[in-house]
């Protein structure tokens, strides 16, 4: 048995604290890849059991990025897959693969889920509920998802068409996850025979003018 900063036992890698692994950073058993969680990987960063690809929460995968069972392919999460499946965005189905999507859309936000709030822009209740306010200057706050997110959107308009232009787009799906209201208070610049106006943002994304 080589310690080397292991926990566990008969480990020939680094800093594991399992049993049996012989790669690096593995928190289960009998793994031979590094950064697994799970049992009897051959990959790396498993959190499931008994996978040979990488990235796998599920069992016996041997494909990557899998959710599900027994898949030789990518990205899925059912099970006995050897393809990799269409993308699913906003309740349907788009012709174009996960990876295919990953590669040309970004989906990636920095909602802020902590804020902190200065004592003068703290109201009369939170002063109220909050211990040691006036000693720190304000508060951490921890704010609610869809608050976060909106509050995310309005302090980044640049960054609203990569979400108003990923495919399939809907409105009121979006605005049912993030509690984004994207017609509220919003016009855009469109162009059409020449000419610039402004209409709603609504009317541009019906009319198809958004690209």
């Amino acid at each position: 048995m080589d310690n080397k900063n292991n926990s566990g036992y008969r480990n020939s890698g680094d800093r594991n604290s399992g049993n049996s692994n012989s790669g690096d950073r593995n928190s289960g058993d009998w793994n031979s890849g590094n950064w697994n969680s799970g049992n009897s990987n051959s990959g790396y960063r498993n959190s499931g059991d008994r996978n040979s690809g990488d990235r796998n929460s599920g069992y016996r995968n041997s494909g990557n990025w899998n959710s599900g069972n027994w898949n030789s392919g990518d990205r899925n999460s059912g099970a006995f897959n050897t393809n990799e499946p269409k993308m699913r965005i906003f309740n349907k189905e788009i012709d174009m693969t996960v990876s295919e999507f990953y590669n040309k859309y970004s989906l990636y936000a920095d909602i802020p889920l902590n804020r902190w709030i200065y004592k003068e822009n703290m109201t009369a209740e939170e002063k109220k509920t909050v211990t040691g306010w006036d000693e720190m200057g304000g508060y951490l706050k921890t704010l609610e998802f869809k608050e976060a997110c909106c509050i995310w959107w309005k302090e980044n308009p640049e960054e609203h068409d990569k979400f108003l232009s990923l495919p399939a787009f809907d409105a009121s799906i979006f605005k049912e996850i993030t509690g984004i209201d994207v017609t509220e208070n919003d016009e855009v610049e469109v162009t059409v025979e020449g000419k610039t106006t402004k209409i709603s943002r609504k009317s541009a994304i019906a009319l198809g003018l958004l690209k």
